[in-house]
């Protein structure tokens, strides 16, 4: 796998401050980068919708004797503030000084737009609508781009779906490929730390402003900031500060609860399935620790194999880099501290590279920033970029370590092991024939399971993670995990010391062989980089709810006792596991509030205020296996460092 490489920021002209000192002081947006068009701004600019419902949109206007393309933002957040800040995107009047026509809009029934708001049901039809009306607004070209993160993400792959004519490519940064699977749920648990507090901060609060509701919006203001009390009250269909006796409130909360599996009412809403219909090229941004990365990357794989046309298909290419949903790394962004250390070499190049392809495919520049598929990502451990023409990357060799200890791989003074496949199929005994046999660990005696109990009511905490939205307010980054290790319903298996790098970049699968002594339950597993000095920093995780092992649509429950075989898919990941280092998994059956924790009853808390201690059993002996499938890449086929570029 050839990777071309070339110095960080030289192609874009990043405005990367050079010291640290500097970028302290650095005011957000930067003020340099401007183009030669000078701009004006009219403000609630009307746009009437196909049932008749007014939306309001600012535009910025450049000084143009010709017809410009339009960039365009549907926005949840307020068209005033056009995701500026926390340190993401460049101002709209930055991106008009470059001779577009800027368009940001309010989207149905928040801030300036009438109409009544309900997440996703709208912005299919309200999109396409838009992108037709801004095509033909007065100055503009007909050619039409769009761009923005998270649900701004989604209000550009809902109106793609649509194929309106006039659109011509989508810029969506951390967002997802479907509003059940890794938006609302996740492998059949709920996503309670992002759902809960997100409506409260934002959506459910702005759309009561927008109904005239101010006492309702400041009082969510102070439920928003008691979040971590509201998120331990059961039932959560009967969530006080979302009023579930009054629809106009919050009713998309509600009907998130009363539609626990993918059914009709989600399937409806979904980007997977209908790449078919989109037939434009899009580039995506995306972070490690962000919570709709694995939907970013299916909608990057089915675009390639689906995509409505040769150049969509074609056209597709992504950006991951070392961030959480709003920390994008600069200085004035949200960003966990040990990401914040990777210094200004991982900030997001977002607004040049976006810039870039819009010239390309709107203005038809050649520019060199089409050379998809394409994913470049950083590189967790070398702390570097690189480039590759697919996902997951050519020449990846998937790699299982198998679990294993002495039957006493609870905290981190347990004897868990984690067994490189080169060895285990090495090891010698009356099983030999298995792959993992029934050898000595470091000459320990193997046993054949390890056991816990997991209490509903005493959840794993979350520390660090892949939730939403700021890593001060809910689960996401990068931390060191030893505090969860020294508790007695966390297994953990550590690998002996690396004698070679080992760069583990890709998705990330845990085949788990449990059993359990209820109905119902979940497990979680982590994956871990140990440093030398005994930090052990969170690179992926992912659960499994048990009663969702092969469907998320059609769930059933399992029987106490019986063995059963759990994948649990981990967050991709992409890091370089230096010499001296070893590998860890972690296996619970919670990690509370990223996910709402399993009552073990067969019901949730979403219904119910019961639960019950399970005792849970990980089979790893010559019967049952249990381990994790590391991406790994080959020494030598890495090549070069290579920033994202044209």
């Amino acid at each position: 796998m050839k990777r071309d490489a070339v110095t960080l920021g030289v192609a874009l002209g990043l405005w990367l401050a050079p010291v640290a000192a500097a970028r302290a002081a650095e005011a957000w947006p930067p003020a340099e980068g401007a183009g030669p068009c000078a701009v004006s701004v009219e403000r609630d600019v009307p746009a009437v919708m196909r049932d008749g419902v007014t939306l309001k949109a600012d535009i910025y206007r450049p000084k143009s004797t010709e017809p410009v393309p339009v960039i365009l933002m549907r926005t949840q957040y307020g068209k005033t503030s056009a995701q500026v800040r926390p340190a993401r995107f460049q101002s709209p009047s930055w991106y008009a000084s470059h001779c577009y026509l800027v368009v940001i809009q309010d989207i149905r029934g928040q801030y300036a737009s009438g109409g009544t708001f309900y997440e996703y049901a709208h912005d299919r039809d309200d999109g396409y609508d838009t992108i037709e009306w801004a095509a033909r607004l007065p100055g503009a070209n007909g050619r039409v781009g769009m761009y923005g993160s998270s649900y701004v993400g989604a209000t550009q792959w809902l109106a793609a779906t649509a194929s309106p004519p006039s659109l011509k490519t989508i810029v969506p940064s951390n967002t997802a490929s479907d509003y059940y699977e890794g938006w609302t749920y996740e492998n059949g648990a709920f996503r309670l730390g992002f759902i809960l507090p997100w409506m409260l901060e934002t959506i459910a609060q702005s759309a009561a402003h927008n109904r005239g509701d101010v006492a309702l919006a400041e009082q969510m203001k102070i439920d928003y900031r008691q979040a971590a009390r509201w998120m331990q009250s059961h039932p959560y269909d009967q969530m006080p500060p979302l009023h579930p006796d009054d629809p106009a409130v919050a009713s998309y909360f509600f009907d998130a609860l009363r539609h626990p599996t993918r059914d009709d009412y989600w399937k409806a809403l979904a980007i997977a399935g209908h790449y078919d219909a989109v037939k434009v090229p899009v580039l995506a941004f995306e972070g490690w620790y962000d919570s709709f990365l694995t939907g970013a990357l299916n909608n990057f794989t089915g675009m390639i194999a689906h995509g409505g046309n040769a150049q969509a298909r074609a056209g597709q290419r992504i950006v991951i880099g070392p961030w959480e949903h709003l920390g994008w790394g600069r200085p004035t962004s949200p960003v966990s501290p040990r990401l914040a250390n990777l210094g200004p070499g991982a900030d997001s190049p977002v607004n040049p590279l976006t810039l870039a392809w819009f010239d390309h495919f709107l203005k038809g520049i050649d520019n060199g920033v089409n050379t998809g598929p394409r994913v470049d990502y950083y590189r967790l451990g070398s702390n570097d970029w690189h480039s590759a023409s697919a996902w997951p990357l050519p020449g990846t060799a998937f790699q299982r370590w198998y679990l294993a200890s002495a039957g006493h791989a609870a905290t981190l003074g347990g004897d868990g092991a984690l067994i490189p496949q080169a060895i285990a199929g090495k090891v010698e005994g009356p099983d030999a024939g298995n792959e993992m046999g029934s050898a000595a660990i470091e000459g320990r005696a193997q046993a054949a399971t390890d056991e816990y109990l997991y209490d509903p009511r005493n959840p794993v905490p979350s520390m660090g993670g892949h939730s939403c939205c700021s890593w001060t307010g809910t689960a996401q980054g990068q931390f060191d995990q030893s505090p969860i290790e020294q508790r007695p319903d966390v297994l953990v298996y550590t690998s002996a010391p690396l004698t070679a790098p080992l760069d583990v970049t890709g998705p990330v699968n845990v085949t788990l062989s449990a059993s359990s002594d209820a109905v119902d339950t979940d497990f979680t597993a982590k994956l871990i980089d140990v440093y030398p000095d005994g930090t052990a920093v969170n690179l992926a995780n992912g659960i499994q709810r048990a009663s969702y092992r092969d469907s998320v649509e059609k769930p059933t429950p399992i029987e106490p006792g019986r063995v059963y075989t759990y994948t649990i898919h981990l967050w991709p990941v992409s890091n370089l596991f230096h010499p001296g280092h070893r590998l860890r998994v972690e296996i619970s059956s919670s990690d509370f509030p990223q996910f709402d924790p399993n009552p073990n009853t067969g019901k949730t808390f979403a219904t119910t205020t019961d639960a019950k201690i399970a005792h849970q059993t990980i089979h790893h002996g010559a019967a049952h296996l249990s381990y994790i499938t590391l991406p790994v890449v080959p020494q030598g086929q890495d090549g070069a460092p290579a920033a994202p570029q044209r």
